[in-house]
């Protein structure tokens, strides 16, 4: 059975903008027939874009398949590694991405999420008014909390807050936290880059998720206070509604680009 329409509808918007202060984009996203991610591109502007661009291209095509699971999607992943991994940089420079994101899939009969992250992008849930961070950091400073040994308010501007633990890309293939999560009608999830996160504080993306009927209207408005608060470094964000219940729908609707998309696979 085709998965999309196991829902009524998934709909979906997606925005990415370079910043106020960086001159190229390294982010890239997918978003489009039930895969959905985010990859932020680290090692210069060249090769931080390609590595970005690289690892959606191939988690893209997860969307021809009738019902993805785990192996394929760590598939996936391994295989997004390999390639980045493959990409020529000045000596001594390396390029890597974070990945993060969800694919739908049926999963015991049900309609799920099938959740992936490396890296410190990461993946929210917004379900019946409360918002839900379901990725956790591969980061330096999640590791000092986790230990106790910085809080919340000063994690938010440690001096080494961008130092990740694991990424695409380099001489070791990083563990991959992958896991299924079932499909509510009216939820909505939203996918982005650190650009986001250090700029708006928790509170304000969850009004946003809150107020704003439209994911194309709420991924505009997220990158914007992303931008009011400095911008400093590139902001991508998507948002995916799961509208009505089981098996009511034709498919999936989405907005092909914001006001400041620059990538997106098709």
């Amino acid at each position: 059975m085709d998965v999309m329409h196991a829902v009524s509808t998934l709909r979906w918007g997606a925005t990415t903008h370079a910043g106020r202060r960086r001159s190229a984009n390294e982010d890239s996203f997918h978003a489009a027939r039930g895969v959905y991610f985010v990859a932020d591109g680290m090692g210069g502007h060249e090769a931080g874009a390609r590595a970005s661009a690289t690892a959606v291209a191939i988690l893209c095509a997860l969307g021809e398949s009738e019902n993805a699971t785990s192996d394929d999607v760590r598939a996936a992943v391994s295989d997004a590694h390999r390639a980045v991994s493959r990409i020529a940089t000045r000596p001594g420079k390396g390029a890597g991405t974070t990945l993060s994101g969800a694919v739908v899939v049926q999963h015991d009969g049900v309609p799920s999420w099938l959740v992936t992250n490396v890296g410190d992008s990461r993946t929210y849930r917004f379900v019946d008014g409360v918002l839900t961070q379901l990725t956790v950091d591969h980061s330096l400073v999640q590791e000092l909390l986790a230990d106790g040994a910085v809080t919340a308010e000063e994690a938010r501007t440690y001096a080494r807050r961008h130092v990740i633990t694991r990424a695409l890309g380099g001489l070791v293939e990083p563990e991959v936290d992958c896991w299924y999560l079932p499909m509510v009608p009216g939820e909505r999830l939203l996918i982005c880059s650190d650009g986001l996160t250090d700029e708006v504080s928790p509170g304000c993306i969850d009004e946003v998720l809150r107020t704003q009927p439209h994911p194309q209207l709420a991924a505009d408005q997220l990158v914007n206070y992303a931008l009011l608060a400095g911008g400093r470094d590139n902001i991508t964000v998507v948002v995916v509604d799961v509208d009505g219940g089981p098996s009511r729908g034709t498919g999936e609707h989405g907005s092909r680009f914001g006001r400041h998309s620059s990538v997106l696979s098709a």
